[in-house]
């Protein structure tokens, strides 16, 4: 970044704090781990951590300064800072200050699965058209949006924020700290149902994208059964226009045809009256399904769908998401699948379904890793008894799981497609390096609090080569 982000002036002017020194700061961090040169370093506190413990060796990785609401005891006095009231309420006040002096048409991501995969088609598409911020990682709660928006340029073109929850009432306060022109919801599912009475108060709550709009678009799923109701919020929240995606017919954004392949898959849509042809970064349907949510927000703030279309195979899957890699053995290889970040029962779903389309090597088998889905409440046995279906119906060869809930999947799973159940991912890993060779085709998927990170360290390790392919 040429221009300064904040300086010791305007951030005090913003925050109401009082600076010690002159400084001007070209990024923002919550986390001392990834402080960059000249970041300005901001000390908030969560439920385990306190940020000004970690003050000082922010400081030592090159920050510009601090903003504290007291001064740890091992901080050399010369140490530039600025010193509030509540370092939590000067990260929003900057994110507010951020927000207002942009002209960058916003677009605000949420969903219950594909918000990251959907916020990272639009930040490449979108950064090739003009100046364009965006969220990382999964930058969604309230501690990463108001870090995103702190990050943005004031002369910004685009600006991409993904929105998350697992609760209703999270959402709104993001949204009106956002305020976006367009508001995406990728599909709602019965993810985190465990603290919510309905999917219907799930799409409710999801629909609190719109509080922070004035007019503005809605960007909705014409295929999910919840499109009315949401629809509904949208009107009801003055949004002026309603762009639907999916493959219903009456979809603005529409799927007319699909082929997925092993390194992504070709794609012809219609885009609010557009054709429009082209390829995927990975394989799966959700993908494609994400791109027209993606190419309806691209056409809704002005920019050049045809040439957004063109640049979304360079969207690789993110860290968990599907990454493909393919693991050098002694006799041959093995692909790995990763979707070990997260699961719920779309993503879970979505994830078999991309295994099924797989095609193994020679001798190879189609093989599922999976840990349980949680916060799924009463639910969560139907739920998993619902994944040996989809295992079947995918002809999925062999199985593995841990975790107590997917022992209802285990129970219901034929023993030709069983390969093994134990309690944690750690003992999952060592009985799944027994059996994997090559020409199989392998999926690591389940909720984060499973660990199923572990599965796939654990199988990279087995290469003698080891590969990253982005497929």
């Amino acid at each position: 970044m040429s221009c300064p982000l904040w300086t010791s002036t305007n951030a005090s002017d913003v925050t109401g704090g009082q600076t010690t020194a002159e400084w001007i700061a070209y990024g923002v961090s919550i986390d001392s781990r990834a402080v960059e040169k000249d970041d300005l370093f901001v000390a908030v506190s969560g439920p385990n951590f306190d940020g000004h413990d970690f003050v000082s060796g922010a400081m030592e990785a090159g920050a510009a300064a601090a903003i504290i609401s007291h001064r740890p005891k091992d901080l050399p006095r010369t140490a530039p800072l600025l010193i509030v009231a509540n370092t939590m309420d000067a990260l929003r006040a900057l994110a507010v200050s951020a927000r207002s002096r942009t002209n960058a048409r916003i677009i605000a991501v949420t969903g219950s699965v594909g918000k990251t995969g959907t916020k990272d088609l639009l930040h490449t598409a979108l950064a090739k058209q003009g100046s364009t911020s965006a969220s990382v990682k999964s930058f969604n709660n309230q501690w990463g949006v108001p870090l995103s928006l702190a990050r943005m340029p004031a002369d910004g073109e685009f600006g991409i924020f993904e929105v998350g929850m697992n609760h209703a009432g999270e959402i709104a306060p993001l949204s009106r700290m956002i305020r976006p022109h367009v508001a995406v919801i990728t599909t709602v599912e019965a993810a985190h149902i465990e603290f919510f009475n309905s999917i219907e108060a799930i799409a409710d709550a999801k629909a609190e994208i719109f509080v922070g709009m004035e007019g503005g678009t809605a960007v909705l799923n014409r295929d999910n059964p919840l499109y009315e109701r949401l629809a509904a919020a949208a009107r009801a929240s003055g949004i002026d226009q309603i762009l639907a995606f999916g493959e219903h017919k009456k979809a603005d954004a529409r799927l007319v045809s699909y082929t997925g392949d092993a390194a992504g898959a070709s794609v012809s849509a219609n885009i609010l009256g557009q054709s429009v042809d082209f390829r995927t970064g990975a394989p799966g349907k959700h993908i494609a399904m994400n791109s027209l949510a993606a190419l309806a927000a691209i056409a809704a703030v002005g920019a050049d769908v045809a040439a957004a279309a063109r640049g979304l195979q360079d969207t690789p899957p993110g860290a968990g998401r599907g990454q493909r890699h393919t693991i050098a053995l002694a006799n041959g290889s093995l692909t790995l699948i990763d979707e070990s970040y997260n699961a719920n029962p779309a993503s879970m779903k979505a994830a078999i379904e991309t295994l099924g389309a797989a095609a193994p090597g020679p001798g190879g088998r189609r093989i599922a890793i999976l840990g349980d889905m949680r916060e799924l409440g009463q639910r969560s046995g139907d739920f998993h008894r619902t994944v040996a279906d989809q295992l079947l119906a995918n002809n999925i060869d062999l199985t593995f799981a841990c975790g107590p809930d997917m022992q209802a999947m285990v129970e219901r799973l034929p023993a030709r497609n069983f390969g093994g159940y134990t309690e944690n991912s750690s003992s999952l890993a060592k009985q799944v390096l027994e059996i994997v060779r090559p020409g199989d085709v392998v999926v690591v998927k389940g909720s984060l609090a499973t660990g199923m990170k572990t599965v796939v360290e654990a199988l990279l390790g087995l290469a003698t080569t080891s590969t990253t392919a982005r497929k």
